[in-house]
């Protein structure tokens, strides 16, 4: 399905055939475009950045590669092409079809969902607005700014499906995803970790791997749903989602390796010598894991949930390719380790649909394990026995069972004494993330990186890292 973008809001979704629909998201298009230039990127309005846009949905081609300017990108509403006789994949429902519109009982169900996922979308925005002024290179300025503008995008979609589907209720809850903010002390976005500052570029590629990939096991939670338009909206979104996760993975390895360059300089892995050198050590990356992994697995949800067996039951949000799955029904049981209030730990069997947040999050630490283990190959490669590691699951955790039960990173339980005296041997503390500001120092030279990170192995779109992927004014 080819995209218009002869059209005042770029869609493929007909909406010149609704002018209802179509005029309602012209009323609201420049309220976002003062959103955009109020809380997103910061000095780069006149600036040719190097984007991808999307102009068909096809594997092969779906997007194109050329200069635009920030203001002059081209938002707009795609959905994936639709499954033919696609039907429910699990659930009390499973082989029924699809929802091609809500059904009253699930209406609220729906849109508190879809405004949760929408408000993540422009609060990332407002987090990252800043960083470009401390860009390590012209390449990781445009993957930010790609990143920023496939966010407004991501907006956009869950937008359409508030005005499409939500008459009244939804119009007024796309106007106030523009009026929460990120960090804002009367209106804040609705779930935490969205509204944590972010800084510095070491923070953002913690980020971009470990909170844009639970973005990413969500989006897929709802491209399962038997609401269709929600379903083929979060299937286009992950087509851009995993470039996201790459600018983490890739920023992190080249952080890493940047270090290790510098140790094998200094033949020494002592913390303060590689800061004196320039680069970010080891212990210090680790201290980052700990938080943006702990922050990211509250975004799941508590680990017995009974809005989540909900959901499954009735067909609203299914666990990540379903299809993967043998049994569609999920009528058996999972058994969980939770505290016992007495600094211990009880084996407790749940069923399985109220364990769905449990199921995913296990899934999403084991994907997120396989970078920390590409780092950790490239340290022993290296010669050092440092190895990086993701802490339990139980650590920080401020949603669920273990909210507010102090642990170490093994998942220990300690006494609340313990964790305020030791909290910042495991989490960045104000010294750290001084420190790791300091080194943010704007490169615009094409070719040119930061001293704290090393190059990336390539360019974007076959193109060299030494192109003029953003012309400054």
């Amino acid at each position: 399905m080819a995209i218009d973008y002869y059209e005042r809001i770029p869609n493929n979704v007909g909406l010149a055939d609704n002018r209802a629909l179509q005029r309602a998201l012209e009323h609201w298009q420049p309220r976002f475009l003062d959103w955009w230039r109020e809380m997103g990127p910061t000095a780069f309005g006149g600036a040719d950045v190097y984007l991808r846009t999307a102009t068909a949905l096809d594997e092969k081609g779906w997007a194109t590669y050329g200069y635009v300017k920030m203001p002059e990108y081209r938002w707009g509403i795609f959905l994936a092409d639709p499954v033919p006789d696609r039907r429910i994949g699990f659930g009390d429902t499973t082989g029924e079809p699809v929802w091609q519109h809500v059904p009253g009982e699930h209406r609220s169900t729906l849109r508190r969902l879809i405004v949760t996922q929408g408000d993540t979308e422009p609060a990332s925005v407002e987090q990252q607005r800043r960083l470009g002024l401390t860009c390590p290179s012209l390449y990781d300025l445009r993957n930010l700014l790609q990143v920023n503008v496939e966010e407004g995008r991501h907006l956009w979609a869950m937008v359409y499906l508030l005005h499409a589907y939500f008459g009244r209720d939804g119009r007024e809850e796309a106007e106030e995803l523009l009026e929460r903010h990120s960090g804002d002390r009367d209106k804040p976005r609705i779930l935490t970790t969205f509204n944590e500052p972010i800084e510095d570029w070491l923070s953002f590629f913690m980020f971009t791997f470990f909170t844009d990939r639970d973005g990413r096991f969500q989006l897929k939670g709802l491209a399962e749903s038997a609401f269709d338009p929600l379903s083929r909206s979060c299937r286009f979104m992950l087509t851009e989602e995993a470039f996201h996760m790459f600018v983490g993975l890739s920023g992190i390895t080249r952080v890493v390796k940047r270090s290790l360059e510098v140790m094998k300089m200094l033949q020494s892995d002592d913390p303060a010598r590689v800061r004196e050198a320039g680069a970010i050590d080891l212990p210090t990356v680790q201290r980052y894991i700990n938080f943006w992994f702990s922050s990211s697995l509250d975004l799941f949800g508590a680990e017995v949930s009974s809005n989540a067996a909900t959901y499954f039951a009735t067909g609203v949000k299914g666990r990540p390719d379903e299809a993967r799955f043998g049994d569609h029904s999920a009528f058996g049981r999972l058994r969980l380790e939770l505290p016992d209030g007495k600094g211990g730990v009880i084996p407790e069997e749940v069923p399985m649909r109220s364990a769905m947040n449990e199921v995913t999050r296990s899934l999403y630490v084991k994907d997120c394990d396989i970078g920390v283990q590409r780092w950790n190959r490239l340290i022993g490669e290296a010669g050092w026995d440092f190895r990086l590691r993701l802490p339990s699951p139980r650590f920080r955790r401020s949603v669920g069972a273990w909210a507010g039960v102090p642990t170490d990173p093994d998942g220990n339980q300690i006494d609340p004494e313990t964790w305020h005296s030791r909290q910042f041997d495991w989490l960045p503390s104000e010294p750290d993330r001084t420190f790791v500001v300091g080194l943010m120092q704007r490169v615009t030279r094409p070719g040119k990186m930061a001293s704290w990170i090393a190059p990336p192995e390539g360019g974007v779109a076959d193109l060299p890292v030494s192109y003029e992927y953003v012309r400054l004014k």
